[in-house]
């Protein structure tokens, strides 16, 4: 379907939404590259649409490391000027101003995302966490009681030897961590590859894409882990897959069995 309203876009390169569409498909299917192009086109088109201007800042961060920094940075100065209470324009601007160790503006960000009637849950507690740590750092401390305070998960994945037919040595093996309510993007995440089985993985909350969106913001996770056949994060039928049990952060010992394949 990407490959279609891509061949679309080429014989209506004018058509705004349509670059949208496209860009948050490769997007999904983590073809940062594909996704970046193709949004920058939209926002040629729609340079007054926030939403737009956000979704490739996104790109374009994800593109380069996970950094908000340079032209991510000013996307989001441009989209918060548009539309000030736009909830993602919010959650990206405090996470850029977080990066630049300014932290009062990520404060302030933060704050105003919780007052939108759309914030609730285990996304409410996880920027409640972002905004205690932002002010925890604006003091000078980096750590809590002299005593570091990173979330961390560990454990092992195994394969289902019934499954060992159905994946090749070179498959891609995503590794993450979500909550076990609330938001589906992940807390943390690695890639290794089938050979690498059974693996000893530790997750923690350096690899958080988002300081609000890490580990230790929330009480309860889930470590999954999924063989991709095409190496794309967006899961496809013909994929094996397997979960932990619900384990709170700073549990060690957790086992992820692969064990189902996805129909």
């Amino acid at each position: 379907m990407t490959e279609k309203l891509a061949a679309r876009m080429r014989e209506k390169p004018d058509d705004a939404e349509g670059w949208m569409m496209l860009g948050r498909a490769y997007r999904a299917l983590e073809r940062f590259d594909e996704a970046a192009d193709a949004l920058r086109k939209a926002v040629a088109l729609n340079p007054g649409n926030a939403d737009l201007l956000a979704d490739l800042a996104e790109a374009l961060a994800l593109r380069s490391g996970r950094t908000l920094a340079g032209e991510p940075d000013r996307l989001l100065e441009r989209a918060l000027k548009l539309e000030p209470d736009n909830d993602k324009v919010l959650a990206l601007s405090g996470s850029a101003a977080f990066e630049r160790k300014d932290y009062k503006a990520a404060i302030r960000h933060w704050e105003a995302l919780l007052k939108r009637p759309s914030v609730s849950g285990e996304l409410a507690q996880a920027l409640r966490a972002g905004i205690s740590e932002a002010r925890l750092l604006s003091t000078g401390k980096k750590t809590v009681a002299g005593k570091p305070a990173p979330g961390r998960v560990s454990g092992t994945v195994t394969l289902d030897a019934a499954l060992r037919a159905r994946a090749a040595p070179e498959d891609t093996v995503f590794v993450y961590a979500r909550a076990a309510q609330g938001p589906r993007m992940p807390l943390a995440i690695v890639k290794v590859q089938v050979k690498d089985l059974p693996y000893n993985f530790s997750l923690d909350d350096s690899m958080a894409m988002r300081p609000e969106m890490k580990l230790s913001a929330f009480n309860e996770v889930i470590v999954a882990a999924r063989v991709s056949r095409s190496g794309s994060a967006k899961p496809a039928a013909g994929d094996l897959e397997g979960a932990s049990a619900t384990v709170s952060p700073g549990a060690n010992g957790v086992t992820v069995a692969i064990n189902v394949v996805v129909r």
